[in-house]
C-alpha cells in the first residue's frame, strides 16, 4: 500500500513537471513566433518603404527633365516671339510706307473750293477759270509732294502712288470715288517746308488769282487714313 502510494506521488510530480516543461515550452514557442513575425513586418515595411523611396527618385528624375524640356521650350519661345516682334514691326512699317494704315503727325490742312461766282463779274473772270479741277489737284499733290509730304489725302481718299485723279464734268474722282467741292488736301510732313506751297507765285497763289478760295491751317495733330481700296498689280512679278 505504502508503495502505491509513493508511485502515485511520483507520477503525480512528474506530471507537474512535464506540465511546467510544456508551459515553459510553449511560452518560449510564442515568444520565437511573436519575434519571427515582427522581424518579418519590419522587413516588409523596409521594402516598402525602400519601394517608396525608388519610385520617389523615378519620379522627381523626370520631373527635373520635364522642367528642362519646359525651360528649353520657354526659350525658344522667347526666341520665336522677338522674331515673330521683328517681323510684325517690318510688316507695320512696310503698310505705313504703302498707305495702309492710317497715320498721325505734324502738317498742315489745305482746302480749295470753288468760287460761287458773286464776285467773279466785278474781277473781270471766267466761271470755268474759278473751278477746281483735277489738274490743280494733281499740281497741288505734286508740290507737296517735292515738299516733304509723307501722306497725303484728299476729302479723306489717301493718296497712293498709283492713285488716279480725274475729272468728268464738274465731279472730280480720286480712288474710283467721286468728291465734290470743297476738297480738303491733308498732308504730313515738315510744317515749314509745307507751308511754302502759299508761296507767291506758286501754283496755289495762281489759283486765288483766278478767283478759286482756299485757306490754310498747320497742326501738330493730322492723322490721314489708310487707302482702302484694292491695288493688284497686273503686270509686275518679283525679279529672279
Amino acid at each position: 500500500m505504502k508503495n502505491k502510494t509513493q508511485i502515485g506521488i511520483a507520477l503525480g510530480l512528474m506530471c507537474i513537471v512535464l506540465t511546467g516543461g510544456i508551459s515553459v515550452q510553449l511560452k518560449t514557442i510564442k515568444e520565437a513566433t511573436k519575434a519571427v513575425g515582427s522581424s518579418l513586418v519590419e522587413s516588409e515595411l523596409k521594402e516598402e518603404v525602400l519601394r517608396w523611396k525608388e519610385d520617389y527618385e523615378n519620379i522627381y528624375e523626370e520631373l527635373e527633365n520635364k522642367e528642362l524640356e519646359l525651360e528649353k521650350a520657354r526659350q525658344e519661345s522667347t526666341r520665336e516671339n522677338g522674331r515673330l516682334k521683328e517681323l510684325q514691326q517690318e510688316l507695320d512699317e512696310t503698310n505705313r510706307l504703302l498707305g495702309l494704315t492710317e497715320v498721325t503727325g505734324e502738317g498742315i490742312v489745305l482746302t480749295v473750293k470753288d468760287n460761287d461766282g458773286t464776285t467773279l463779274k466785278e474781277l473781270g473772270l471766267d466761271l470755268n477759270q474759278a473751278l477746281v479741277h483735277d489738274e490743280d489737284l494733281r499740281q497741288l499733290v505734286n508740290e507737296l509732294k517735292n515738299s516733304g509730304a509723307e501722306a497725303i489725302s484728299i476729302n479723306g481718299q489717301r493718296i497712293m502712288s498709283t492713285t488716279a485723279i480725274n475729272c468728268s464734268g464738274a465731279v472730280v474722282t480720286i480712288n474710283n470715288i467721286k468728291i465734290n467741292s470743297p476738297f480738303e488736301i491733308r498732308a504730313i510732313g515738315n510744317v515749314y517746308s509745307l507751308g511754302g506751297i502759299k508761296r507767291p507765285g506758286g501754283y496755289l497763289s495762281l489759283m486765288e488769282d483766278e478767283g478759286i478760295i482756299a485757306t490754310f491751317d498747320s497742326s501738330n495733330n493730322i492723322t490721314i487714313p489708310k487707302y482702302t481700296g484694292v491695288n493688284s498689280p497686273k503686270y509686275m512679278i518679283n525679279a529672279e
